[in-house]
């Protein structure tokens, strides 16, 4: 798609998001229950959002390819569990196969009425290329699509949704409240700069009354730091989804420890994410009650992992025991594959309250806690 087709679809979509923004801020307190899904897809990301409305935002659609229909069949399977016939918004956010792979398989099953990225891919991929030149166009026909900036809104009634990372950009701007300054800052220390797609994730801050929730997608620690200083621009949220299925290369402390997370989950494969330089800084989060998480992984061990009951998925053949020391990641990934989990897939769900109350379930166990609203207020 050219920049002048994408230019001309997002000017009436422009206007609907600035009239949405009215009719939040003019809107009594909101009713009923947010929930969002964690969907299991082995490492990639695809969650659901849905409003008390029923009105839905997919972010990410999980892996395709040699997965084939698997990732976009638990998410279909969570669109029916929450009683929907469509997804209205489904944000892609960024062009890396384990967020974008299923998108394909997904669309032949559940209609999807808008497409939102960050723009075009910037790292050199053919499959990539190849998706966004042959197989996107065909899913964009008959659809709307949005190219987002950071600042921008979506227009879903009843929830507040902000656009606070884009194609490489954070809002400059504080959200209505925020902007203190953080002391983090001044000790963070420099990666190598991310020229890949992973800096140019979507990420959003969406909330619902009291009730916040911070998903960055695949942000690294450079663009963390680029949105967190000098000022924090999104204040402190009730649940953050963990960036980069929980790798080290993502949350720095600039971040996770400044947004103060009462809860965390983490989208992780069983050899994806959880290295113990993250979880530290997960764990030692300031206000952080509880991490549940996807999968064990065997990157943490159990000297990093959380209980059982937080763990929503095992593995087809599941060992008797986990290891107790955590496992360096494999040096050829293609070579050591890992645990198979082509099985039952469960999801991790949460049902918040405008309060900012809140309930996380397990789907494998049925175990469940509540949240009260935040004691420390905002």
């Amino acid at each position: 798609m050219t920049t002048a087709s994408r230019t001309r679809l997002w000017v009436p979509v422009a206007c609907s998001v600035l009239l949405g923004s009215m009719s939040i801020s003019a809107r009594a307190q909101p009713k009923g229950i947010f929930e969002i899904y964690v969907v299991d897809v082995e490492g990639g990301n695809a969650t659901l959002y849905v409003s008390p409305g029923r009105r839905s935002v997919l972010v990410d659609t999980g892996n395709g390819g040699a997965a084939g229909p698997r990732d976009a069949l638990r998410i279909a399977a969570a669109v029916r569990d929450a009683g929907l016939t469509a997804i209205d918004y489904l944000i892609t956010s960024h062009w890396h196969g384990d967020h974008y792979g299923g998108m394909a398989e997904l669309a032949a099953r559940v209609p999807i009425r808008t497409y939102v990225d960050h723009g075009p891919n910037v790292q050199p991929s053919p499959a990539a290329d190849e998706f966004l030149q042959q197989v996107y166009p065909k899913l964009l026909s008959g659809a709307t699509h949005m190219v987002v900036k950071a600042g921008e809104r979506l227009p879903i009634h009843g929830i507040d949704w902000r656009i606070v990372t884009s194609a490489g950009e954070a809002i400059k701007t504080p959200l209505p409240g925020q902007g203190a300054l953080n002391p983090l800052c001044a000790s963070f220390v420099p990666q190598e700069v991310d020229q890949g797609e992973n800096a140019q994730s979507v990420g959003s801050l969406i909330t619902f009354g009291r009730f916040r929730v911070a998903h960055l997608a695949d942000l690294t620690q450079n663009k963390e730091f680029e949105l967190m200083c000098p000022r924090n621009p999104i204040g402190t949220v009730d649940v953050n989804m963990v960036s980069h299925h929980g790798q080290p290369n993502s949350n720095a402390a600039v971040l996770v420890h400044a947004i103060q997370a009462r809860v965390a989950i983490m989208n992780n494969g069983t050899r994806k994410g959880g290295q113990p330089e993250a979880m530290r800084i997960l764990f030692s989060a300031p206000g952080l009650e509880d991490l549940w998480q996807l999968h064990f992984s065997q990157l943490s061990g159990q000297e990093y992992t959380v209980p059982g009951a937080f763990i929503a998925n095992h593995v087809d053949d599941q060992p008797a025991t986990m290891p107790l020391v955590p496992l360096p990641p494999p040096t050829n990934p293609a070579a050591v594959p890992p645990p198979a989990h082509n099985g039952q897939a469960y999801w991790i769900k949460v049902a918040a309250e405008a309060d900012g109350s809140f309930t996380v379930t397990n789907q494998r166990n049925g175990f469940s806690k509540t949240y009260k609203a935040d004691p420390r207020g905002r």
